[in-house]
């Protein structure tokens, strides 16, 4: 926020420059749909940031939920929202027995969002204090472990009055373990010690950032390796799996210390980053600059 104060000044900002303030926290595609996100304002709303429910949807990374928060709280404007927190305080009061993220489950706390969303004619602020409110009290009271005894809409909440608190919202049940991807990092080096980094593609994991050559292998047996020009293996966790991988490290004395080429670039390890590296790459590139 420091760095593009305005909308303007993120949309005319390179995508190096944002990721590089992003790198090391992770969910990359919001920096990315942040700045297309600007760029769209800039470019399509004559850089005026819009209102309306279907031009807030039409950004990128805004969903219905965020438009709804945007049109209460920056506008003061009748906006419906149901996030993780509205969602858990919103099945406890009504003592839905099915888990949230059901399609049809979604769709009736819709309908109840919409229903306790004051209308368009509240005066007062009261559309930003309602949105504000709904939301502080499943971060606080009606978090994980409620807070009944002091919560101030505990009177009509079916889920106190049955004693069912603690069972509300219903959880999915998920596995226990995340699938594991296993790959090589190629750190290859030229002759001035310099190493290729190439763009990763704008989707999947460091979506847009610059990084080694990774390659993939369908098992962990196929990924081992035995040579004295590899480090140890590591692991890197998202969301939704883990990343085994091992850095290869591979010399090429014949190659240019040309720093630009078609699908990347040569860093110099010694140099400032250019642009944004993942948080793992940047610790691996600490190690190897470390005296031996």
């Amino acid at each position: 926020m420091q760095a593009f104060p305005t909308v303007l000044e993120l949309a005319n900002a390179d995508l190096d420059q944002v990721l590089s303030l992003w790198a090391g926290l992770g969910y990359y595609a919001r920096a990315r749909n942040l700045h297309k996100a600007a760029i769209k304002i800039r470019d399509n709303f004559s850089g005026v940031f819009p209102s309306d429910q279907e031009d807030l949807e039409s950004l990128p990374g805004i969903g219905r939920s965020t438009a709804g928060a945007i049109r209460a709280q920056a506008f003061g404007e009748r906006g419906v929202i149901l996030d993780a927190n509205v969602r858990r305080v919103l099945c406890r009061y009504h003592g839905i027995d099915e888990p949230p993220m059901k399609a049809q489950t979604q769709k009736q706390l819709w309908f109840l969002a919409d229903e306790h969303t004051p209308d368009s004619e509240s005066v007062n602020n009261q559309q930003a204090d309602y949105a504000q409110a709904i939301m502080d009290l499943g971060a606080t009271l009606c978090g994980r472990k409620p807070a009944c005894e002091i919560c101030p809409i505990q009177d009509g909440c079916e889920a106190f009055s049955q004693g069912r608190q603690n069972e509300l919202p219903v959880k999915l049940v998920k596995k226990s373990e995340k699938p594991v991807r296993n790959a090589h990092m190629l750190i290859c080096l030229n002759g001035e010690g310099e190493v290729f980094l190439e763009r990763r593609p704008p989707t999947g994991i460091w979506g847009g950032m610059l990084c080694p050559p990774v390659v993939y292998f369908d098992t962990a047996q196929e990924a081992s390796i035995a040579s004295p020009d590899t480090l140890p293996m590591r692991r890197h966790t998202f969301s939704h799996f883990h990343l085994d991988y091992v850095p290869v490290m591979a010399k090429h004395e014949d190659v240019d210390g040309v720093l630009d080429s078609e699908h990347g670039l040569w860093y110099n390890l010694n140099s400032p980053a250019p642009g944004g590296l993942p948080a793992p790459v940047s610790k691996l590139f600490e190690e190897l600059r470390a005296p031996s």
